[in-house]
């Protein structure tokens, strides 16, 4: 029996999703970056390379040092999130690995970093420091000022997602209460030779913002820092995947930073408009939390938001996930939804305005089967949306 078009877009954004996050997995992109020729010169330079290796990526990342550099690293600090550790890693020898809390941070933030500033301390003379950073470094490992408390950092935390700040925002305020962000961490270093790569998940790909600065710039360090992928390689990938197949393809250039339920009006409006058959867009949206929060996350919000604009439009789907392969406090990366997803909702016995009010569209999108699940990713570039208006 022939699919039918809903089911053939569905199964084409999905396509595309997965094809964004192998564009980004950390894996290979650092195992690529270690391979260039400037960065394998000043590797010649040691006989020895320390890894320290903090986000939601960091587990892969360290693989990818693992190939490129095989026995060169001597010990490696792996500080990563519940569930995000590869089992693979765990059996490399040399390695540590701490899951940590996220998305506010706990003791185990506080330990890990106390095992941060050890691995710093004890620094051979011929070890290079190769820092892996990626999204969520900032919630993982942290040493507080003389005075502040684990527990005014976490309620501190707690108040900034519920406000909806954008990420940005929650990082500069975040290095404020740090001894280890905003450049301090690579001031212990003394002007030593170092070595940083970067999964980007903030704007403008700023090193002195991801992960709140853990590996930002300090005055006088010798630290070559690199970018290895961001948002924008997300995005690319799926439009050069788009254009193959002859669609008319409406790329974002700036980030999108915005209230979630306005902007999946907006993405939504955008196919409904047909003027493309794809729209892509990266970011990370904010949802400004009621005082009893449902269901959900900032991906899920908009894709039910979206849906509602959808509503009885045939042919029409998108796409709304984190590239980390989560959303909020849930397990799932967002949602697909469709012309019909409002209608599946209500058939369901729910009310869609009444999820999106209580900040409930996890129960809304898993009542419509319209949630996505990937797993962990080894990757975090903030959000992606794609939307398809046609098939070709």
């Amino acid at each position: 029996m022939k699919a039918s078009p809903q089911r053939l877009a569905r199964a084409l954004l999905l396509d595309w999703f997965s094809l964004a996050l192998r564009a980004v997995e950390g894996r290979a992109r650092v195992r690529i970056a270690l391979a260039a020729p400037d960065i394998t010169a000043l590797l010649s330079g040691h006989r020895a390379v320390a890894v320290f290796a903090v986000g939601k990526a960091a587990s892969r990342m360290t693989l990818g040092a693992c190939d490129a550099l095989g026995p060169r690293i001597r010990r490696a600090l792996v500080i990563t999130r519940d569930g995000h550790a590869d089992a693979e890693l765990r059996g490399c020898r040399g390695v540590t690995v701490i899951e940590s809390g996220h998305p506010v941070p706990d003791e185990r933030s506080l330990a890990a970093g106390a095992r941060l500033l050890a691995g710093f301390e004890a620094l051979a003379p011929d070890e290079l420091p190769l820092l892996l950073v990626s999204g969520g470094a900032s919630s993982l490992v942290e040493v507080l000022p003389p005075g502040v408390t684990l527990a005014e950092l976490a309620s501190f935390n707690r108040a900034l997602l519920a406000e909806g700040a954008t990420i940005d925002a929650i990082n500069a305020r975040r290095r404020q209460l740090s001894l280890i962000k905003g450049g301090a961490l690579m001031a212990r270093l003394g002007g030593r030779i170092a070595l940083a790569l970067f999964i980007s998940d903030v704007p403008h790909n700023d090193p002195a913002v991801i992960g709140s600065g853990l590996a930002g710039p300090a005055p006088g360090d010798r630290v070559q820092r690199r970018v290895i992928a961001g948002i924008d390689d997300a995005i690319d990938a799926v439009r050069a995947a788009a254009l193959t197949k002859g669609f008319r393809v409406h790329a974002g250039t700036r980030r999108f930073a915005q209230d979630a339920a306005t902007l999946g009006a907006r993405f939504a409006a955008e196919l409904v408009g047909r003027s493309m058959d794809v729209v892509i867009h990266g970011g990370e949206s904010t949802v400004c939390l009621p005082r009893a929060p449902g269901r959900g996350g900032r991906n899920q919000h908009l894709a039910l938001a979206a849906a509602r604009v959808l509503s009885g439009e045939p042919g029409l789907a998108l796409l709304a996930a984190g590239t980390d392969g989560t959303d909020g406090s849930t397990d799932d990366a967002g949602a697909l939804v469709d012309g019909d997803t409002w209608q599946r909702i209500a058939d369901a016995g729910l009310d869609g305005d009444d999820c999106l009010g209580r900040a409930d569209s996890g129960t809304a999108l898993e009542a419509s089967g319209d949630l996505i699940h990937t797993g962990t990713t080894g990757t975090n570039v903030g959000d992606l949306v794609i939307g398809l208006a046609r098939m070709v």
